[in-house]
């Protein structure tokens, strides 16, 4: 069994993971009991997850960092789960003085049994967590706290919807999470499953993404970003320590400029921190890396020139 977490493991030795529980919403109109107001929420993170990584960005392009303030957890998580301490990029908990984020879970429900995750999107007038879910959270951001404009981005423009829904849907199962399926696998059977769909995935992506800069319109949207943040750990740590090794995104002519022309628009660079990243991988899953050594490479270069400003 993963002794990571035993509860999301099939006896095919299949990664499950858990469904959100808390689906509250935040609305404009405030008809759904949590109205938007500015300060009213705050943002649980951690630097090293690529689905709080979704949440940390869409706030960044959306200019809600003077609305929503946000906390960072420790990366190294252990089995009390995600802590609140000082350090480089991430502190004690100020909004509620929680030292470990199951405090907000079990405030919220006291009889909460499942894993305690990021992102949290908490609220401080009722003293609890609205949402667990970042697809709910980047989609209340873009669509509750935020009308696109000239100089605002429309990250789930309207002409868009289906298409950024399916593919949405496609790369949840086959990348963000097919890494993990292949990382927590634990048969030969299952493993190889889940890196030969990963693979037949990113090789479409490769060539959807060479007659076009962006995967739906031209500009970002949502569906990029969902991507970027599992390319962006991809040959840090996905290819070694979760032995997604067939190829690099480096090997990939398409993907890989397309990694850095995103990680260059502006803002973007300051939400990833490739040391936070490796340090939580390496050492919170001692089953898949006993000896919680973190490798000093890949040298990885995300500045150099994408050469995709031809494409539209």
């Amino acid at each position: 069994m993963n002794a990571q977490f035993p509860s999301e493991q099939s006896a095919e030795g299949k990664f499950q993971r858990q469904e959100d529980v808390f689906r509250n919403w935040v609305s404009r109109d405030g008809s759904t009991g949590f109205p938007v107001e500015s300060g009213r929420y705050h943002l649980y993170v951690s630097w090293a997850c690529p689905w709080a990584h979704r949440t940390i960005i869409a706030r960044r392009l959306l200019g809600l960092e003077d609305v929503i303030g946000m906390t960072a957890v420790d990366p190294i998580r252990d089995e009390r789960g995600w802590a609140f301490r000082d350090g480089d990029g991430f502190s004690r908990d100020p909004i509620n003085g929680f030292d470990f984020l199951s405090e907000a879970y079990l405030a919220t429900d006291s009889g909460y049994q499942g894993r305690y995750t990021v992102p949290v999107l908490w609220d401080k007038v009722t003293k609890r967590i609205v949402s667990n879910s970042d697809d709910d959270i980047m989609r209340m951001f873009e669509t509750e706290f935020v009308t696109p404009s000239e100089t605002m981005p429309d990250l789930y423009p309207e002409a868009h919807r289906p298409t950024i829904d399916s593919l949405n849907d496609w790369i949840y199962e086959a990348v963000n999470n097919g890494v993990y399926k292949a990382g927590f696998a634990t048969s030969q059977e299952a493993y190889e499953a889940a890196v030969t769909q990963l693979f037949d995935a990113l090789d479409e992506l490769d060539r959807r993404l060479a007659t076009r800069r962006y995967l739906v319109a031209s500009t970002p949207v949502e569906t990029d970003w969902r991507l970027f943040v599992t390319l962006i750990r991809f040959d840090a740590v996905y290819v070694g320590h979760f032995k997604c090794n067939l190829r690099r995104i480096a090997d990939y002519p398409h993907l890989s400029g397309y990694l850095r022309d995103l990680y260059q628009i502006p803002g973007i660079a300051e939400t990833v921190r490739i040391d936070q990243i490796k340090r939580h991988y390496y050492v919170t899953h001692p089953k898949i890396n006993p000896t919680r050594i973190v490798p000093l490479g890949p040298i990885l270069d995300f500045d150099a020139p994408h050469g995709r400003e031809r494409l539209s």
